[in-house]
């Protein structure tokens, strides 16, 4: 499945509103540890059709990061039908990701 990117806009939509599992990927394009996690995220959105995968980028979206208490990139966010199930900060393996799901 493909990646959404998600703004303040869209996020009610794509995420909260889903139905199923969501992944979220708070990032920015100077943060390193971030472009070690993408490539992991964007894998996962391929193997699990089940789950939808977006990302936000706090350096456009910084309002959104700061409504869903993200204070470090990266960070995962989880949410199921809606409510948030899982959040992680830092870069962590593909493994783990998966382990959140």
């Amino acid at each position: 499945m493909a990646v959404v990117t998600v703004t303040a806009d869209s996020f009610e939509q794509e995420v909260l509103k889903a139905s199923g599992t969501v992944l979220v990927d708070f990032w920015a394009s100077w943060c390193g540890p971030c472009k070690m996690l993408s490539p992991l995220v964007d894998q996962v959105a391929e193997e699990r059709t089940d789950v939808k995968v977006c990302k936000v980028n706090v350096d456009d979206e910084g309002a959104l990061a700061e409504r869903c208490g993200v204070s470090s990139i990266p960070t995962l966010m989880v949410f199921r039908d809606g409510e948030q199930v899982n959040t992680s900060v830092g870069s962590i393996p593909k493994a783990k990701i998966l382990a959140m799901l």
